[in-house]
């Protein structure tokens, strides 16, 4: 089954690019799962084949010598990544996210045109890095408090120095944490009164003096994203490794949230493989195990058919999702956004609940995936910025309420 259900409507470049990930997963990355999900360790040979596919590259525009694919190419790319390792789909997206904020995001943004032009100088680095140097940028936002919500400033600091900036701070749950090269951290610029406004996206070089990584990741599920925890203490970051200018990430953020949604990719992804491992198993395809088929019992049929149509339901709305996303979306748009997001994180956890039910006993087996699809599944609803329940409170606020309204108080 293909990841975008009828391939009629694809381009030449999207079927392309969902071929190659088609073949690397297969191939490459689902025979390493179960090592890395094991030992949760980062899966450094998937990213050497990234790199070879040229998928590092694959939202870098076409003038800086990437791929140039777009937003519904890029989801696409990912939730097949994710069918076959969740863990490399997942710390996949945030390389992704350094290009897709500084280039058709950033081009929407008002900008001074000394921002512009800034803007312009420091991306064509950032690009040069990933199409010729092949390094890996990560997106290291998670702080553990209302920050990444939105609800607060960050609190990783950066102070103002000559030709750049001091940084210090922590950041919890980053992926990539001793992988990536370039550490993409959101941080306050340190001035009094300082808001989510004065928010700033820096790459931070990994072996800058004063980056260190600490703890072990030891989590229940995406045990191959290496999301420990990343400290800086004094880091100089250099004025050029500003990934958007200062004090517009708000308005990114802001004007395409749809950004904020590129997770659910990957969880599409275990959904689809939840539902295939069930297929193979009550056809008594699975590699390895005995022939017995148990497709022939009314409730597996039953069971799968409940997973077939939950399944589609999830595909729909991811596909919807990714036709959708634009700057500046409108409001019903944008609402249609969270409820998507929602589902797919949802979802994905209970097609491999249903999965593990409908196999039975040897589904709990770690020599088969399944254990680990439904270990992995289980984590889409937690993850900030939009976790399932700050989903529900944007949506059901923004349902029953316009831009500026407010309840007057009750005496």
């Amino acid at each position: 089954m293909h990841i975008a259900g009828a391939t009629t409507w694809l381009s030449t470049q999207q079927r392309q690019l969902i071929e190659l990930a088609v073949t690397l997963g297969r191939e490459n990355f689902a025979p390493r799962a179960a090592r890395h999900d094991s030992e949760a360790t980062f899966p450094f040979e998937n990213y050497e084949d990234l790199r070879r596919a040229g998928l590092l590259k694959i939202c870098v525009p076409l003038e800086h010598g990437g791929l140039g694919a777009d937003f519904a190419t890029y989801v696409l790319v990912a939730a097949e990544i994710g069918r076959h390792c969740g863990a490399t789909a997942l710390s996949y997206n945030m390389h992704v996210c350094s290009s897709l904020w500084t280039s058709f995001i950033a081009d929407a943004l008002v900008m001074t045109p000394a921002q512009r032009s800034d803007h312009d100088s420091n991306r064509r680095q950032l690009y040069a890095n990933i199409v010729d140097g092949g390094k890996v940028y990560s997106q290291s936002f998670s702080e553990g408090g209302a920050a990444a919500a939105g609800k607060a400033p960050w609190g990783t600091l950066a102070h103002r120095v000559d030709g750049g900036y001091i940084v210090n701070g922590k950041k919890i749950f980053a992926s990539l944490a001793g992988a990536a090269d370039f550490y993409g951290v959101l941080c306050t610029l340190d001035t009094p009164g300082a808001t989510p406004r004065d928010t700033l996206y820096l790459a931070v070089d990994a072996q800058a003096p004063g980056v260190a990584v600490a703890g072990d990741w030891d989590a229940l599920g995406m045990r191959g994203t290496a999301s420990r925890t990343l400290l800086f203490k004094d880091v100089f970051v250099p004025a050029s490794a500003r990934l958007l200018p200062e004090g517009l990430y708000v308005q990114a953020a802001s004007r395409f949230p749809h950004m904020f949604a590129t997770l659910s990719a990957t969880y599409m992804g275990i959904a689809q493989a939840a539902y295939d491992f069930t297929v193979q198993f009550l056809r008594a395809e699975l590699p390895g195990m005995p022939p017995v088929k148990r497709r022939m019992y009314p409730t597996k049929q039953i069971a799968v058919a409940d997973m077939r149509i939950r399944l589609e339901q999830t595909r729909a709305l991811f596909l919807q999702s990714a036709r959708d996303a634009q700057v500046d979306p409108d409001k019903d748009t944008r609402m249609r956004l969270y409820a998507a997001h929602y589902s797919i994180m949802e979802n994905a956890q209970a097609l491999a609940a249903l999965a593990v039910r409908t196999c039975g006993g040897q589904s709990l087996l770690k020599t088969l995936p399944l254990e680990r699809l439904y270990r992995d599944a289980r984590c889409g609803s937690l993850m900030l910025p939009w976790t399932a329940e700050l989903c529900q409170d944007q949506l059901g606020r923004e349902c029953l309420y316009e831009q500026g309204e407010r309840d007057e108080a009750i005496e």
